[in-house]
């Protein structure tokens, strides 16, 4: 189980970590910004669960350098960092729970020494008005969250991301939000993502695109980039098969519903996008492939994806 700690010794224990994580000089796997190919540990979850050590060495010989923490992990912090540091992987970033930072700061992210700290699902005041399905567990209270989240909601989250952004700003260190479909829901011609971006802070509140998911939306990585260049820090680099039909809802069953792939199998261009993203101070981008992997393990998938990434050119 994780400790806590509290915000002060938080901060100053992140921001001392923060110069070893962007240091690294790119090499040979250097993406087509000239970065480090990083993986999202979300992609290998399952095998995180029953392995984590052996799953970060085979992510490790795949060409990975730097892997970005999922919320969902079951591996203790100081252990994780022993694994991490013995495959010789960096983690400048992780995904968060936004109660979990409001509520607290975890002892985890300071011993990773991680700029980012990315926060993956909107959250409301009062969680008590949803009913959750109870089989889903907790991915059933964020999917009951997603489904009624209204204008207001939006509102409220921008207000909450901007007090812990201050916060955690102070140190040095960077709050980022992480997209999906969903934030494209329109309220009367207004989208959450729209009002979201109108209301926090730039400074304070970065984005991490993810491209995958925006195109699902019907949206263009490109318009977003192009638009909001200053508000992006981060990339989320994954594809879905070509057919889908574009929507901002999740966990759809129809046969138009998106299938994920593995990078270069699917629907996205991103040799257009990496052109574009040129414009934007990005600072770390992340390989994400959604389960289920259909094709081929999760792990074989992963060397598929770094090699579409290795050799693309923007």
């Amino acid at each position: 189980m994780i400790k806590t700690t509290s915000r002060r010794t938080f901060v100053k224990a992140a921001a001392s970590g923060l110069a070893a994580s962007f240091l690294e000089i790119p090499s040979m796997n250097a993406s087509p910004l000239n970065l480090p190919i990083g993986l999202q540990l979300y992609t290998v979850g399952q095998e995180m669960d029953t392995d984590p050590a052996g799953t970060l060495q085979a992510v490790a010989a795949a060409g990975y350098t730097q892997v970005e923490l999922s919320p969902l992990t079951k591996t203790s912090a100081k252990d994780l960092k022993k694994m991490l540091d013995d495959a010789g992987l960096k983690n400048p970033s992780g995904h968060y729970i936004l109660p979990d930072l409001i509520s607290t700061l975890h002892e985890k992210t300071h011993q990773f020494g991680q700029e980012f700290m990315v926060v993956t699902v909107p959250w409301v005041a009062d969680p008590s008005r949803f009913k959750p399905d109870p089989q889903l567990g907790q991915i059933g209270v964020f999917i009951a969250i997603i489904k009624g989240l209204t204008l207001d909601d939006w509102k409220w989250n921008a207000e909450q991301f901007n007090k812990l952004g201050e916060q955690i700003n102070k140190a040095g260190l960077q709050l980022a939000y992480h997209n999906h479909n969903f934030e494209w829901k329109s309220y009367g011609g207004v989208t959450g993502y729209d009002e979201f971006l109108r209301l926090t802070d730039s400074r304070l509140v970065k984005l991490e695109l993810d491209c995958g998911w925006a195109t699902v939306a019907g949206q263009d990585p490109v318009a977003l980039l192009t638009k909001y260049p200053e508000r992006y820090s981060l990339l989320h680099i994954k594809d879905f098969r070509k057919g889908f039909t574009p929507r901002t809802t999740l966990m759809d069953k129809d046969p138009g519903a998106p299938v994920p792939t593995e990078l270069g199998r699917g629907a996205i261009d991103y040799g257009r996008i990496f052109a574009a993203a040129q414009k934007a101070p990005i600072r770390a981008l992340f390989v994400e492939q959604e389960p289920p992997f259909t094709e081929m393990p999760a792990l074989e998938a992963i060397k598929v994806d770094y090699e579409y990434m290795k050799n693309l050119k923007s």
